[in-house]
């Protein structure tokens, strides 16, 4: 969003917008442009009435108390630089391009969000053909249930104050609970326990996390890169039910969180596998995104904090060149000549550049490139990349990063999304450092593919810079501070004037920035607990299917050949083993012995074994084992998945062996 001032001298809101025509991020010194205050700050795409603004910095005193995840107030001079060098990047701006947020009318936020969440049959001419969406609605927790429950009736009041008559069911009896649940939590794998074991495990986690801290002196603590304390974070429980469990939480809110402290959380061992995004068959993670909505939209609920969603109204965007163009654009034209890619080539072409000079380099990110020619760069690409002709030899480190972030404030449609950016925001607002990661967890499931795999490129990118924080001096810290005002360019906090606000405002948003490059591996987990709902809907979803086959099987007159047919492909089963299908080998099936041991890494190493020497040489990096059909669509496996407890939870798959999906 743009914050400009009016003739009044006031501040004022407008939407997020990317300049047209815009001149490039600039180099130089704020004080060698008498036009530009020293002390001015912009962040992202706002910029603010820097009239009264020395005056207002000055008077700031940073106060630790004041963000949960506060950062000293010497710790923010990057993020200020960067926003300065934003700042004159659209001095020169003649014309601007805008994306309007689109403030939904009374009800439309409801209706719009049943929609995402795949529930939009349950009201309206579709509602007579709402069975999916019923055995979907059976399958959540108590506390996602609620979340749907009340948004229904918000949505209802609405129509019926419009007069309007969609007919919605009554889900009630959708979400009745057992009697036993008022004194278990039961998760989708059948693990039980008591609310109040849980939330004694969820209080021992929280001291383990750091997060209540016992310390109440008022001593400085610098954030520090190294991880002082280790804990598993439970995938196999909701979220919602985990922190619904724990009565203490709004103790946690009001505690002072100590900044040194970095918990190096770490996914616990799942015999049956970790699922990661791009595993899953498209048909289940839609599932997935649907349930990930839910889940966390009721994660909020429980925190008593507002999740609103937002939407950008239609506007007419470029089609061609390089800069000012949505991703989604740029990766159709780009896979007509990279069929596969997955991530823009430009996006690409701007990180191999700054890598080629060396992660080394002192201050990679933080020292802007000469201006005159990063303009005269942008001109050139815009025109010559497609082209071919583009010479990158002329392109120098420092303006390869200058470009990199002028291109990412430049996205119409921003790296994290219009609908998501508020989301993303709101994080810093939740009570505690694990339910952030695990808000965070959920909203990066809800990204559009192009934007997730863009923004996995960057935040890997940026942490082997962190990697070289030794010869580059840029930590972690440091690296957060800088891309925190490119990446949250559409920015949604109701500050008004620069103060206190502000600048606690600027400390949370880079903190966001700073949990998203740190845990980046586990926000491209899938819980395990969503998997497990899938994996129920598609079990619901296959019985009936099943009873139907068995139905024609009786009026079959070959109903006994069938049965022997099936009795003898499913003796290898019955007798210990599974099957393996690999249809890219020499070997296209083989009988595997079910072990207490056996890994799908081990399956994979027997095929290659036989492979070795043969003209086709495969790499075990090449394939993977999936599960394919039962009560999963498709699932990739990663090596240290036990054969045994998988075929177990889902006995009806096929285990096939093809090539890895890529990158």
């Amino acid at each position: 969003m743009s914050w400009r001032p009016n003739s009044n001298q006031k501040v004022v809101l407008t939407a997020y917008h990317a300049g047209k025509n815009k001149a490039a991020p600039t180099g130089g010194n704020a004080k060698d442009n008498p036009q530009v205050s020293p002390r001015s700050r912009k962040s992202g795409q706002y910029m603010m009435n820097h009239g009264s603004m020395n005056s207002a910095l000055d008077k700031i005193a940073f106060n630790r108390s004041g963000s949960q995840d506060s950062l000293d107030e010497l710790s923010l001079d990057d993020y200020w630089t960067e926003v300065e060098n934003i700042k004159k990047s659209s001095d020169n701006a003649h014309e601007e391009q805008r994306v309007v947020v689109k403030e939904p009318d009374e009800g439309e936020l409801e209706e719009e969000w049943l929609k995402e969440a795949g529930l939009s049959n349950l009201f309206g001419e579709s509602s007579a053909d709402s069975q999916d969406s019923m055995v979907f609605l059976s399958t959540l927790t108590r506390t996602q249930s609620a979340a749907v429950q009340k948004r229904i009736d918000t949505f209802s009041q609405t129509l019926r104050k419009k007069n309007k008559h969609h007919q919605i069911p009554d889900v009630r009896d959708v979400f009745k609970q057992p009697a036993s649940s008022k004194d278990k939590v039961e998760d989708l794998n059948g693990f039980e326990s008591t609310e109040k074991s849980e939330a004694t495990s969820e209080e021992q986690h929280e001291k383990s996390d750091g997060l209540v801290n016992e310390n109440t002196d008022g001593a400085e603590n610098t954030v520090k890169d190294i991880p002082t304390s280790e804990t598993d974070i439970n995938l196999e429980i909701s979220f919602a039910e985990q922190a619904s469990n724990l009565r203490e939480f709004t103790t946690i809110r009001n505690e002072k969180e100590d900044d040194s402290l970095l918990p190096n959380y770490r996914l616990p061992q799942d015999k049956t596998g970790i699922t990661k995004i791009g595993d899953l068959a498209p048909q289940d993670m839609k599932k997935v995104t649907s349930l990930a909505l839910i889940e966390l939209t009721a994660l909020f609920d429980v925190l008593g904090t507002e999740l609103k969603l937002q939407r950008a109204a239609k506007i007419k965007v470029k089609e061609s060149g390089v800069f000012q163009v949505p991703l989604s654009v740029l990766l159709e034209l780009d896979q007509r000549k990279v069929p596969g890619t997955k991530v823009p080539l430009i996006f690409q072409s701007l990180i191999e550049q700054i890598e080629k000079g060396g992660l080394e380099t002192e201050g990679v990110l933080r020292i802007p490139g000469v201006a005159s020619r990063i303009k005269s760069l942008c001109a050139e690409l815009e025109g010559k990349f497609y082209e071919g002709t583009f010479n990158w030899d002329n392109v120098k480190q420092h303006d390869a990063a200058s470009i990199l972030k002028f291109f990412i404030r430049e996205l119409p449609l921003p790296l994290l999304t219009v609908e998501y950016m508020k989301a993303f925001h709101s994080v810093q607002h939740l009570p505690s450092k694990k339910h952030r990661l695990q808000a965070l967890n959920l909203l990066v499931i809800l990204l559009p593919d192009v934007h997730r795999d863009a923004l996995k490129a960057l935040l890997e990118f940026l942490q082997r810079v962190v990697d070289h924080r030794e010869q580059n001096k840029m930590t972690l810290k440091n690296v957060a501070m800088i891309m925190a005002p490119n990446l949250f360019s559409l920015h949604t906090s109701p500050v008004k004037s620069l103060d206190q606000d502000a600048v606690t405002s600027a400390a949370r948003t880079a903190s966001v920035m700073l949990f998203m490059i740190k845990y980046q591996k586990l926000l491209w987990t899938i819980p395990k607990f969503l998997v497990a709902q899938v994996r129920q809907q598609n079990q619901k979803k296959n019985s009936k299917e099943r009873a139907m086959k068995r139905l024609l099987k009786r009026m079959a007159y070959d109903r006994e050949k069938s049965e022997k047919t099936e009795k003898n492909a499913d003796s290898d089963i019955s007798q210990g083993f599974i099957r393996v299908h690999a249809p890219q080998f020499s070997k296209v099936s083989m009988a595997v012995q079910l072990t207490e041991d056996l890994k799908a890494g081990d399956i994979l190493a027997r095929f290659l074994n036989q492979e070795s020497g043969s003209s086709r040489n495969l790499r075990k990096e090449e394939v993977s084992l999936y599960e394919i059909g039962g009560n999963i669509g498709e699932r990739c496996l990663e090596d240290t998945t036990y054969m045994k407890d998988l075929s177990l939870l889902n006995p009806n798959a096929e285990w096939v062996i093809k090539p890895k999906p890529k990158e």
